[in-house]
């Protein structure tokens, strides 16, 4: 496809144009090596290099336009030099006008959060697929346009990938897509330019304070994507959380609450929970879900409340709901020799104690709790000492692995994480680095009935170690040793 430059930099503020504008753009790129003849390059300030370094790159490969923040005084013949104060934010405003503003022709509704994210997104696309609507999913897990699936490489994917496969959406007839919005999505301007119908925020808790510092910071981050709601999007929170109703302070969308413990427009009460499913009372309409736990009720109900605000029958809803099961690597069940396992992505302490939480909330006296469990190298070391806590202090048994090492020495990381522990915790716990040698531990250890939490890794297929990624997965390797 090919769009006149001029049309897709009109929506930019104030940009300082050098050339002529009257040039089709063939495509778009943030890395030089992409470039192609026609090509449209955005000098992009990001976290380990500047994009400003590679513009002769990109020039020399095609482009014909550059987008950039900084032209030291620089012309080029035959190349537009557009300056801009945001070059990540210009990205995704040119994104969405390139590709034909797809977000404007279809329902696209954001969840943010620190946990549960994956979840509600992908209960919403099961959901409207169920019930027989065209819909879209980006999310960590996957991204798909209805059936067709496509493999996903971040939460939320750049602003020119993100606008491209809303195209696609927008082309197979997609009427919604729903779509996690992380908060490095949010600090990365990935997100500028979209037409949102709404947005879902689940919890905030101690998480990437590596990248975002401090607490204050994360949550002003997560905070802009609700000040940046239209009149006429609607903005839900959980106002169980301390700052569910921070999230709405300046938002101009239309305000909607859900809850288990105060008056909200969704309000929710578990009657009954087992290992399997629960049983809740959604604004006073009892109904079966498949998905355990005080966490998944909270999940179920956002999920409601969207849909209900997408003028679904409400009894279509509560119907189609109690028919879908966990996400893959959330709360996964699997079971054998009269163990019960449950593979968990939770990698942040409140995560780890809602799903042990959970599972002590349905355990009888007689069994026990082992929990395999790591945290990732590169990575907020701040929540390592937490994890361990958490671990020992819900289980019976802890054994202390790798996650995803990823450069740091996986001895530093568990010697971070028992830190947390005292001497009588450090009595039910394991060191054993290799994780698939902790996950067979786990399964001796155990005996029938007792319950293991393999945490932290959910449904990646990889374990990284010195920067290299190799096949593992935690559901694959626990299914092998109990069957």
């Amino acid at each position: 496809m090919s769009v006149v430059l001029e049309h897709i930099i009109k929506n930019l503020t104030n940009p300082v144009v050098i050339g002529n504008t009257d040039l089709k753009i063939e495509g778009l790129c943030f890395d030089s090596r992409a470039a192609k003849p026609g090509y449209m390059f955005f000098a992009v300030k990001g976290t380990k290099t500047d994009g400003h370094k590679y513009i002769d790159t990109a020039i020399k490969n095609g482009a014909v336009a550059v987008v950039c923040e900084e032209t030291q005084n620089q012309t080029y013949k035959d190349t537009v030099l557009i300056k801009v104060n945001n070059s990540a934010e210009a990205m995704g405003i040119i994104a969405s006008e390139f590709y034909g503003n797809p977000s404007s022709k279809l329902k696209l509704v954001g969840v943010t959060g620190t946990n549960g994210k994956t979840t509600v997104a992908t209960l919403l696309y099961e959901l409207f697929i169920k019930l027989g609507e065209n819909t879209g999913l980006l999310s960590t897990v996957a991204n798909f346009i209805n059936d067709r699936e496509i493999v996903a490489t971040h939460t939320t994917p750049d602003s020119i990938s993100l606008n491209k496969l809303l195209a696609e959406m927008v082309e197979q007839k997609c009427q919604y897509c729903f779509i996690e919005v992380s908060s490095h999505a949010l600090a990365q301007n990935r997100v500028s330019g979209l037409n949102f119908a709404g947005g879902v925020f689940t919890n905030i808790t101690h998480d990437h304070l590596d990248y975002h510092n401090t607490f204050a910071e994360y949550l002003k981050v997560k905070k802009q994507f609700f000040d940046m709601l239209a009149k006429n999007a609607f903005a839900l929170t959980n106002i169980d959380d301390k700052n569910g109703m921070v999230m709405l302070q300046n938002t101009k969308a239309e305000k909607l609450t859900y809850s288990l413990q105060s008056v909200a427009d969704y309000k929710a009460k578990i009657v009954e929970t087992i290992i399997n499913g629960s049983l809740v009372s959604i604004n006073g309409v009892e109904m079966w879900t498949l998905l355990p736990g005080l966490f998944n009720v909270y999940n179920v109900l956002s999920v409601y409340a969207v849909a209900s605000i997408l003028n679904i029958e409400k009894e279509e809803i509560l119907t189609k709901l109690s028919t879908l099961k966990s996400v893959k690597g959330r709360f996964d069940i699997v079971t054998g020799k009269g163990i019960t396992a449950i593979v968990d992505y939770a990698h942040t302490p409140d995560a780890l104690e809602n799903v042990l939480k959970t599972i002590n909330k349905i355990i009888t006296n007689e069994q026990e709790i082992i929990t395999v469990v790591g945290a990732g190298g590169d990575r907020d070391k701040t929540k390592r000492p937490i994890m361990a806590q958490m671990s020992a202090k819900y289980s019976n048994r802890v054994i202390l692995t790798s996650d995803n090492p990823r450069s740091e020495n996986p001895e530093h990381i568990l010697d971070d994480m028992e830190q947390g522990l005292n001497e009588e915790q450090k009595n039910i716990m394991l060191r054993i680095t290799d994780r698939e040698q902790a996950i067979k531990t786990s399964v001796m250890l155990a005996k029938k009935n007792d319950i293991i939490l393999i945490a932290g890794k959910g449904h990646e297929s990889y374990q990284e170690i010195d920067g290299v990624k190799t096949h593992f997965d935690d559901k694959e390797i626990i299914s092998e040793l109990l069957n």
